[in-house]
């Protein structure tokens, strides 16, 4: 099931996304929130009269970095040892459609297509034959990143997570097996990034069982995955849309922070 936040007359709610021509999806509107168990109302609004919001709210992003051999070669590193771990605050959450605000203290802006797991339920020490009992699901996410800023700085807090650096969407796929699913990313058209949730050096359940060693994850937690190789600029005026086998796609556009 697809489950899309939007808003609509002023109003924030969930919808399960029924449909597969873009042009006639729409959204029966959900009861309460979707972690436990809902209802679906049988109120039907078309997708295109709404506007869609990040899929979640999370309280915090877990990000993963060199989570793929060939990117880390490409930037000139090894795979390390155990998985590099960063977060991204709340206030760089943005949805589908929205724009990314190339900051005004960076000349290097890339994208990083990612898969991201969205948390269910509030876990701690998640053994590997549980995980996939505290994931939602998982949706499209651009780690956004000022590259210069990135390599000048000792810690990527500013060049990873100033506002806007993390698009997420356009809504949340639960039923998808995340081992081995096509991901793109794509500049004005044209492919930037393709690669394989498979080639990842540590899975989805290693990064669970790995995080929630440390700390307690929340319902609309996000953990980002990592990158596959490809990563290059962004300007002002770029369209990039990230793609996922089996769950969407999610675009933004790049503005001049104003």
């Amino acid at each position: 099931m697809r489950i899309a936040r939007f808003s609509i007359d002023g109003n924030v709610a969930f919808g399960a996304v029924e449909g597969d021509s873009p042009d006639s999806l729409v959204l029966d509107i959900i009861k309460g929130i979707p972690y436990t168990d809902f209802e679906l109302s049988g109120t039907k609004v078309p997708l295109k009269k709404v506007r869609l919001l990040p899929p979640v709210l999370p309280n915090k992003v877990v990000a993963i970095g060199r989570n793929y051999a060939e990117h880390a070669a490409e930037m000139g590193n090894e795979v390390p040892d155990v998985p590099v771990a960063f977060f991204k605050p709340t206030t760089s959450v943005i949805g589908a459609g929205d724009s990314i605000e190339y900051p005004s203290f960076s000349e290097e802006l890339h994208h990083e297509a990612e898969l991201a797991v969205v948390i269910g339920r509030m876990c701690r020490e998640v053994p590997r034959e549980r995980v996939k009992d505290v994931i939602f699901g998982y949706t499209c996410a651009n780690d956004v990143t000022a590259r210069d800023v990135q390599r000048r700085e000792s810690q990527w807090a500013r060049a990873k997570g100033f506002d806007t650096s993390c698009p997420l969407g356009p809504w949340v796929e639960t039923d998808v097996d995340p081992g081995d699913l096509a991901i793109q990313a794509t500049v004005n058209g044209e492919q930037r990034q393709l690669g394989r949730t498979s080639d990842m050096v540590r899975s989805v359940v290693d990064l669970v069982v790995h995080i929630t060693e440390a700390m307690t994850l929340l319902p609309g937690d996000v953990i980002l995955t990592g990158t596959p190789a490809g990563v290059g600029p962004l300007h002002v005026g770029d369209e990039v849309a990230v793609t996922i086998e089996g769950i969407g796609t999610l675009t933004n556009k790049v503005i001049k922070r104003g």
